[in-house]
């Protein structure tokens, strides 16, 4: 396959940046698939995954999750590695990624989130996306009560938001500074205050949202997460492995001892009830220092997990915290820039 940017890669390549790190990376993916819009920046093309799994192959020693975990148990590492995760759990890991996996041999670890495998909703987020983001008209004046705490967001003109809008605003995402109208800015206001809400709280939330815009529940195709049958469909030839991302995406570090217990417990539970097999790593949802605790790292070693994941950037040594496994958050990079990212991340 004749890879974009194939200077640049050619430029890593023979600058040989891996053999003078010990130790490696792991990637978090999130989707890979196409969307119109995709204001979390979680998707990666199918062509650009194709890339960076070409590259990888090439040059660098891609290694599984639970591999590298037992690696870190012993204090023996690879010269230079790679592993590859996915968070959340969408069906694309299934009909897009696996796939590619497979064509290059790379194994991968998904991690899923349990109580979404028989949901009847798209994830919080993905529902502002429907609500807020999509063409059509809403009440200019957006009412609505958030824990408690009664919010006025106004639309103006925003409220009629056409296909041409739509067209013009697609590309915006939460990295953005600017906000090209209310609906972006409304979007990213409840985005802050719905995330750190118990799944209960949050579920009002959105369900009074649901009728302000006078509009149902519904998962759309591009939006669905793996279903339990799917999950096992995942780990079928024994390349990917299916780990625990608690039961709602929850920021763990903001509820109570017990629901954090609970959170962890049951979804490795519901996933080993699924999967036939023990479950053995764990997902930190969000993952940031600030989204669970020391005592949350104590919950999930001993509810059985043999290595976690967190979502901030670090190279993976003799000494990493196997509960606290740093990661890569990967964009929808070409290949070029993909191996350039790569090689400054191992060259430090």
């Amino acid at each position: 396959m004749r890879l974009p940017g194939r200077e640049r890669l050619r430029y890593w390549a023979e600058r040989a940046v891996f053999p003078f790190c010990p130790g490696g990376v792991i990637l978090l993916y999130h989707r890979v698939c196409e969307l119109s819009s995709d204001p979390q920046r979680l998707c990666v093309s199918p062509k650009h995954f194709a890339e960076h799994l070409e590259y990888l192959r090439g040059h660098g020693c891609v290694i599984s999750l639970s591999a590298l975990a037992e690696k870190l148990e012993a204090k023996v590492l690879p010269g230079r590695f790679v592993a590859v995760t996915f968070d959340d759990g969408y069906s694309d890991n299934l009909y897009e990624a696996k796939p590619l996996l497979e064509r290059y041999r790379t194994p991968a670890t998904v991690f899923v989130t349990g109580g979404c495998v028989r949901q009847e909703r798209e994830f919080w987020w993905d529902e502002l996306d429907r609500l807020l983001l999509q063409p059509g008209r809403l009440p200019e004046t957006l009412q609505l009560n958030i824990g408690g705490n009664l919010f006025r967001l106004a639309l103006g003109k925003a409220a009629h938001y056409t296909g041409e809008d739509y067209c013009r605003c697609r590309g915006w995402n939460m990295e953005e500074r600017h906000d090209p109208s209310a609906r972006q800015s409304i979007y990213r206001a409840l985005c802050k205050l719905l995330g750190p809400l118990p799944e209960s709280e949050r579920r009002k939330a959105l369900d009074g949202l649901l009728a302000w815009a006078g509009a149902e529940p519904a998962i759309r195709a591009s939006h669905r997460v793996l279903s339990g049958k799917e999950a096992l469909q995942m780990e079928e030839g024994g390349l990917v492995e299916v780990g625990a991302h608690a039961m709602t995406h929850p920021v763990l570090s903001s509820l109570p001892s017990a629901a954090q217990r609970s959170e962890i417990l049951r979804s490795k539970t519901l996933l080993e009830d699924i999967l036939g097999r023990r479950v053995q790593a764990f997902s930190y949802p969000y993952g940031s220092h600030s989204d669970y605790t020391g005592e949350t790292v104590s919950m999930v070693r001993e509810a059985g997990f043999v290595c976690a994941c967190s979502n901030f950037a670090g190279f993976v040594g003799r000494g990493t915290e196997l509960f606290q496994l740093p990661r890569l958050l990967v964009r929808d990079w070409d290949g070029g820039e993909f191996a350039s990212r790569l090689g400054k991340w191992f060259d430090g």
